[in-house]
């Protein structure tokens, strides 16, 4: 379990794709939700999770659990970017954090991502570098972003992520090969 990284849990989207449903409390084959089953994923790998929710989010609404701290995207209808961006704001005014390295960018609707991979990923993690996992080819997430990049993480809009900074420092980008499909496999559709 990693004390170097916070792990922030993207649940602040409209999630359009999946239709009128909210898919944060849709219902997993094990009875779940799709959130909590993530949330409950990460809480094993990470010691300090935070849920980023939209600003008239209610937590009890979403099965969150109440000790689970959750940070408001005010900004959220704008797109992913803004939601990071208000995440990061957040994290930066933390004084409870001065001491965390990095910050790992996890998408609410990924409850398969493996344990071994969090560790992987959080040992491979440094606060100068990106960390991500690759599938077979494929980039997939989370990601992690060493504290170097959380002002420019600040100063995301718009719904293209932090994909962009990924493209602008490539030679401090640290793709690590897993054979772990669930760094791939999202829920956009019911």
């Amino acid at each position: 379990m990693s004390n170097d990284v916070v792990a922030l849990v993207l649940a602040a989207g409209a999630s359009r794709r999946f239709g009128d449903a909210d898919k944060r409390v849709a219902a997993l084959p094990d009875g779940r939700t799709l959130l909590a089953a993530s949330l409950e994923n990460l809480r094993m790998g990470f010691r300090d999770v935070r849920v980023v929710i939209g600003a008239t989010d209610v937590p009890a609404n979403l099965n969150l659990p109440p000790d689970v701290p959750t940070i408001r995207a005010p900004n959220a209808g704008d797109g992913m970017g803004s939601s990071i961006a208000d995440a990061f704001r957040a994290l930066s005014a933390d004084p409870s954090l001065s001491g965390i390295g990095a910050a790992a960018i996890c998408l609410g609707d990924m409850p398969w991502v493996q344990l071994e991979t969090l560790n992987a990923l959080c040992e491979q993690a440094t606060e100068d570098g990106i960390t991500r996992p690759i599938h077979q080819g494929q980039p997939g997430h989370p990601v992690i972003f060493g504290r170097a990049y959380w002002s420019q993480l600040c100063s995301l809009s718009g719904d293209q992520g932090a994909r962009q900074l990924i493209q602008k420092y490539p030679a401090q980008c640290w793709f690590l090969t897993v054979e772990d499909a669930g760094v791939l496999t999202d829920l956009d559709y019911p």
